[in-house]
């Protein structure tokens, strides 16, 4: 027999066992350890007990009502839980069966839930209680998470119908669960109706990701578990919830014949899109569409800033009635609330000289039709940051403030903040991380990467943009649905003209230069301009 957990004693943690190495069985309570799998002990001042496999000394039990769980005496009687004692102790006692009725020990449970099993403890880890009641298969079997759930749910069920638990709780669900694999599929479905709580639903899909496609259910309880719907009277309820559990379809894996599968082609919610401000953006890019994140790119002191503020100030005028996310941490939030006060107004007034020659009327009516709406969340931080506190603020502007769009200038300064590894890697990383949020927030996510120099024309004096010179990494490139490149001869004679080139567009494949905006010193915007010849190598890529 093994020794008993003292009742004071209190569990803290799941950890590997060092006799038969299983990664969570071993139990490790405040004064003892226990592996609910090979029965290994550690406790009483260091005193080690090896597994032991042969069939201790079982308890008596007397079976009754058990009044604070709500199940009858009949109920315990037919599924062997009872009451005992345990070296005086007052104990509630499973006694676990195989399929062929057999007794193989009992698990106990103290009265501050720890418990220890009698027996063989090898066996008992593995064996689904209750499964021994119902060796035959048939149409539908539920699985619970602990055994006062399974008398819960079968009580409910008038005795009548198969149902089982997992011997350890959500820990080791997935073990045991795949120790009676083909138990259970002689079922036509089996239902896990597991705690409502994190653990227990994560375990109820390890559970079921072991079961053939289509065979396992998870029930969705109006209550954390079946005995608090029990106790609250909610036994109809219980029966609803089973009947009503959905098939289990692994995260990631859509059938073609899903029924939500058509809504969603019939309905297209994720093409949805808002025009650019600039016609020559929109025949090639046909517009800002969610759940895209899209690179604006060029040399240094291009322009793309700029760019960044034209369409943050587009997509606050074109949908009044949704906010953008601004995160620019190469300057205050004050130089990017002039730069959109600016564009609204039509006057650079980020410039000093510009702002004290302005009325200040005009500067408020500005900030009040821009920043005034409450449309525009920024991040005030100015300089590098860990990449996980940024991520982090970009899910607090979807989920806490409703912004909908997010603008990020620049990826380089978020990549420089991350310890260990090479740039690449480092890059891999954020724009693996920023790509998963946009799919999962449905967001539209502007991102700015910087190039590297390339051979030839430098890209200050006008050199062509290429999807090659992303600074970095590859991954900037194939985890985009649209890049951008912007090209500007800083020192030409038409210095304030700027290439828009399309270097990149999974959605239509259209590639090539886009449009051509020049800055108007008078008023700071960029305005969309005809006024230059394509350049011959302009072309359409699918």
């Amino acid at each position: 027999m093994h020794h008993a957990h003292d009742t004071d004693s209190q569990f803290l943690r799941h950890a590997p066992c060092p006799s038969c190495k299983s990664k969570d069985n071993l139990a490790v309570y405040s004064d003892h350890s226990f592996c609910f799998g090979c029965g290994y002990y550690e406790g009483e001042g260091g005193k080690t007990t090896k597994p032991k496999t042969a069939m201790s000394k079982l308890l008596d039990v007397e079976y009754q009502t058990l009044g604070k769980r709500r199940l009858k005496e009949d109920t315990c009687k037919k599924w062997g839980y009872g009451i005992s004692t345990y070296k005086g102790k007052p104990v509630q006692v499973a006694t676990y069966k195989g399929l062929d009725g057999k007794v193989v020990g009992q698990k106990v449970r103290f009265p501050n839930k720890s418990f220890l099993i009698l027996g063989n403890t090898k066996e008992v880890p593995l064996t689904l209680y209750g499964s021994h009641l119902w060796p035959n298969g048939g149409k539908m079997i539920v699985v619970t998470e602990g055994e006062i759930d399974a008398l819960s749910i079968n009580q409910a069920q008038g005795l009548k119908w198969p149902c089982c638990s997992v011997s350890n709780g959500a820990p080791s669900a997935a073990k045991c669960v795949a120790a009676n694999l083909e138990y259970l599929e002689t079922f036509e479905s089996v239902v896990f109706a597991f705690d409502m709580d994190e653990p227990g639903q994560e375990a109820a899909k390890a559970c079921a990701e072991l079961l053939p496609p289509g065979k396992a259910k998870i029930a969705s309880l109006p209550r954390k578990d079946a005995n608090e719907m029990l106790v609250e009277g909610l036994g109809a309820d219980i029966l609803t919830a089973l009947f009503n559990a959905k098939a289990y379809r692994p995260d990631g894996l859509v059938y073609g014949d899903d029924p939500d599968l058509w809504e969603k082609i019939k309905t297209r919610d994720n093409m949805i899109s808002i025009p650019y401000p600039w016609e020559g953006m929109n025949a090639k890019l046909h517009g800002i569409r969610p759940s895209e994140m899209v690179v604006l790119t060029s040399g240094t002191g291009i322009g793309k800033s700029s760019v960044c503020r034209e369409l943050a100030h587009h997509i606050m005028q074109t949908k009044p009635d949704e906010k953008v996310g601004y995160i620019a941490l190469e300057e205050s939030c004050v130089r990017s609330s002039l730069g959109l006060i600016g564009v609204e107004i039509n006057k650079p007034v980020h410039l000093d000289h510009v702002f004290n020659e302005t009325d200040e009327g005009i500067i408020k009516e500005g900030y009040d039709r821009t920043l005034g709406t409450g449309q525009v969340v920024f991040y005030d931080h100015f300089g590098s940051m860990e990449n996980d506190r940024l991520l982090g603020k970009i899910r607090q502007m979807v989920k806490g403030c409703g912004v909908t769009t997010i603008f990020l200038d620049h990826l380089s300064i978020v990549c420089s903040a991350i310890e260990g590894g090479d740039e690449r890697r480092r890059i891999d990383s954020v724009c693996t991380k920023l790509r998963q949020i946009v799919e999962e927030m449905r967001i539209t996510l502007f991102l700015v990467s910087h190039l590297r120099r390339g051979e030839g024309k430098a890209l200050e004096e006008g050199g062509k943009t290429s999807i090659n010179l992303l600074r970095g990494s590859a991954a900037i490139a194939q985890l985009a649905d649209i890049v951008i490149g912007l090209e500007r001869n800083q020192q030409g004679d038409n210095a304030n003209l700027t290439t828009v080139r399309c270097l990149k567009n999974r959605y239509s494949g259209e590639t090539g230069i886009c449009t051509w905006l020049e800055y108007q010193q008078d008023t700071g915007r960029l305005l969309e301009t005809t006024l230059v010849t394509p350049e011959p190598e302009d072309t359409n890529e699918f």
